[in-house]
């Protein structure tokens, strides 16, 4: 008899059993009132894996009782789109779940637009990725977008315990967790790979276990390499990609991209993720990193795989060769920080746009003194807020582009900024 795997047996049924998402599911949320008054819209559900976007389009079909159709976007196309349209055409009030609805190309969402549109099906797309990026703007008009968060370490523990009484299988074995720092930890957030880790321990150490979290270590690493090739790891390789790269190691960036090209990741997220790495780590210390990055991301879209591997490896390999700095990441941080701080602080008047006559009366825009009408276009004039006069958000570090902006800043600013 073939098992199901615990995530299975355990996956919610009703509202009541979802754990986590309360700000969607909870009593008085937009969503669940919509499931409450038996009508909800299309939408796409975007969050990371293993936190209930699959269990909430079933709980959905299940609550509202009407038929419910699911594809994949790996296994499914055009054809499979049309034929589940069809068999819409004579039911009422289908649910259409697709699951990394990411991963469709624009003729694949196209196809859906119509039925969306004239009602014959209620879609629910499922996507890791923002999509803002990943679906097109004409199929995103038509849905809600809500977005599903990790779940915290209370609702991991709540999941760990409602494993142990309620599973009809761990129920029997008499497990003690003594320690979860380790299962928690490994599960980053991810209630699948929280319940396939605690049912790889339990099989493991069988009845009667104690479970400790040095257990849990060590089975976890014997077996990583399974959980690598179903993709587990997900967030775990990209951030040892990402880390190989601002450590200026071209061996340990090629060797993580390697890891995500043969597990099957999205070659458009790992472009991604470097075009951000381009700005987040190299910024101004080397200006083309952004533009060979996003030239990067704007070929593998066309290319695709495999010869898409060779951009990747090159581009991998430039970043994590060139100079770092995150005074552009920090810079913003800083600003963001200041405006939470103080967030109506008032625009000088002498910055402040005049097109009427009475905001000249007031002054609007009076005294302010246009750069290039002065040598070397520039003058020294005030552009924050008084309350902010002096404050310094970017600060160049040691690298030579931005020795050389720190010395164009000292030559203008002198003590203002304390360049």
């Amino acid at each position: 008899m073939n098992i199901p795997p615990l995530a299975e047996r355990l996956r919610p049924t009703v509202l009541e059993q979802l754990t986590g998402q309360q700000h969607l599911t909870g009593q008085g949320s937009i969503l669940r009132t919509a499931i409450e008054n038996g009508k909800v819209p299309s939408m796409i559900l975007w969050g990371p894996p293993g936190v209930g976007k699959t269990t909430l389009a079933n709980v959905i079909a299940q609550t509202l009782k009407i038929p419910f159709y699911q594809l994949s976007a790996i296994s499914s196309g055009v054809k499979e789109i049309r034929e589940v349209i069809e068999m819409a055409r004579s039911q009422s009030g289908v649910i259409l779940f697709i699951d990394e609805i990411h991963r469709f190309n624009k003729g694949q969402q196209d196809a859906l637009l119509g039925a969306v549109e004239k009602g014959i099906i209620t879609l629910i797309g499922a996507t890791t990725e923002n999509p803002s990026f990943e679906v097109n703007s004409a199929l995103l008009s038509r849905c809600q977008v809500y977005v599903l968060k990790a779940l915290d370490e209370n609702e991991l523990h709540t999941l760990l315990q409602q494993a142990l009484v309620n599973d009809s299988i761990l129920s029997k074995k008499n497990i003690t967790l003594k320690e979860t720092n380790a299962l928690i930890m490994i599960s980053g957030g991810d209630a699948r790979k929280l319940l396939n880790l605690l049912e790889l321990v339990t099989d493991v150490m069988g009845n009667n276990a104690v479970i400790t979290d040095e257990d849990v270590m060590k089975i976890a690493q014997q077996r990583i390499a399974l959980y690598d090739k179903k993709g587990e790891q997900h967030y775990d390789i990209v951030s040892a990609f990402i880390k190989s790269m601002r450590g200026s190691d071209p061996n340990g960036a090629v060797y993580w991209l390697a890891r995500m090209i043969e597990g099957g990741e999205d070659v458009k997220f790992i472009a991604r993720r470097m075009l951000i790495f381009a700005s987040e780590d190299i910024g101004n210390a080397n200006p083309n990193a952004l533009l060979l990055a996003n030239s990067t991301f704007q070929a593998v879209n066309v290319i695709g795989y495999p010869e898409s591997n060779l951009i990747l490896s090159q581009c991998a390999i430039y970043l994590a060769c060139s100079v770092k700095s995150n005074s552009a990441t920090m810079a913003i941080g800083a600003a963001s920080a200041a405006v939470k701080l103080q967030h109506d602080l008032p625009v000088p008047l002498h910055l402040r746009n005049a097109p009427t006559k009475m905001m000249k009366q007031m002054d609007y825009g009076k005294n302010y003194k246009y750069a290039h009408n002065y040598d070397n276009n520039f003058v020294l004039q005030q552009f924050l807020p008084d309350a902010l006069e002096g404050k310094v958000f970017y600060s160049p570090q040691n690298n030579s582009r931005e020795e050389e902006i720190r010395k164009f800043l000292k030559e203008r600013w002198g003590k203002k900024y304390n360049y």
